[in-house]
């Protein structure tokens, strides 16, 4: 007989596959960005991977946001997109050898700790435990014996995580506008995250560099799939799955790049990596397994929590 939580677990695997293919994509961004665009413009990449998509999502659907969601499609954008953009970016130039990577890996950890506090669940050592698993396979995949440890870089990894997961994590609980497909609420993010994008990238790279067919091409693959399409994955993804299942999918973004790195780059990937891609694709998989039947989110909700969000936040949420 099939128990309840093996029937959950079918449920969910289409949502599953299709939100994965998000971070599936995106790991496609490092070896597009540094084979087909100029270099020394990853900001700018960025705002064209996010505002065109945005601007083409909000005028196939013209669905505006109304009431407080005004407010929350800009927090989220800015959390999701905005800030994630420029910190990766700082990350990436510091911290040499695959560390930055590791470090944004640990967005899941994050989650399952949000959750306690922004969706009222129970901590959950097994989603904890297989956290750090995943956070050490990645590590085994991509730091390399030439990685640096720049406080600055390690800084802004783990703020990229902090913003990602707190993006996450509100996108959660707050859900999606009444009326509102998953397009328009992707490109309402997407356009945020791309408005906010405009000055730092002008303020930190100055002017657009050239732009030939190949870059052509590239800027196009960022925007329309691994922006436009994908985001809208994603977004539909947090809001159908448990946030924690959804979240340690990201682990399948640095997988890919590291896939690709050996593909089409010829870079080796040794004994030490085969194990951590091992470890990092198990992390995954328990991570979309559901609680056991009958666990409980158990708890109250903080006092502090109640009185200032009771009046905007809906019933209390399941455990994953």
């Amino acid at each position: 007989m099939t128990s309840p939580a093996a029937r959950a677990a079918r449920g969910n695997l289409p949502r599953t596959l299709l939100t994965a293919l998000a971070p599936l994509t995106w790991g496609t961004v490092y070896i597009v960005t540094t084979e087909l665009l100029p270099p020394g413009h990853p900001l700018f990449a960025g705002l064209l991977r996010a505002l065109p998509a945005g601007l083409i999502a909000l005028a196939l659907t013209r669905t505006p946001p109304r009431g407080a969601w005004r407010g929350r499609v800009a927090v989220l954008g800015t959390l999701n997109i905005g800030l994630l953009f420029p910190l990766l970016f700082i990350a990436a130039e510091r911290l040499p050898g695959g560390v930055a990577a590791t470090l944004t890996a640990a967005m899941p950890l994050m989650v399952a700790v949000l959750a306690v506090t922004v969706l009222h669940e129970s901590l959950s050592a097994r989603h904890l435990t297989w956290g750090v698993v995943g956070v050490g396979g990645i590590a085994l995949v991509v730091i390399g014996p030439d990685a640096g440890f720049d406080p600055v870089g390690i800084a802004a990894g783990l703020a990229a995580a902090a913003v990602l997961a707190l993006g996450v994590t509100l996108t959660k609980r707050w859900g999606r506008p009444a009326g509102m497909g998953a397009t328009a609420f992707a490109g309402w993010q997407l356009t945020a995250g791309g408005l906010f994008l405009i000055p730092v990238t002008f303020l930190a790279e100055g002017p657009p560099p050239a732009i030939g067919p190949t870059a052509a091409l590239g800027y196009l693959w960022l925007c329309l799939v691994c922006g436009l399409a994908t985001f809208v994955l994603w977004f539909q993804g947090i809001g159908s799955l448990p946030v924690t299942s959804a979240a340690v999918l990201g682990l399948l973004s640095p997988l890919v790049a590291a896939l690709l790195g050996a593909v089409l780059l010829g870079q080796t990937l040794g004994p030490v990596q085969l194990v951590g891609f091992g470890l990092a694709l198990a992390a995954i998989v328990a991570g979309q397994l559901p609680a056991r039947a009958g666990q409980s989110c158990g708890g109250r909700e903080p006092r502090w929590w109640s009185a200032t969000f009771r009046a905007s936040s809906t019933s209390r949420r399941k455990c994953p």
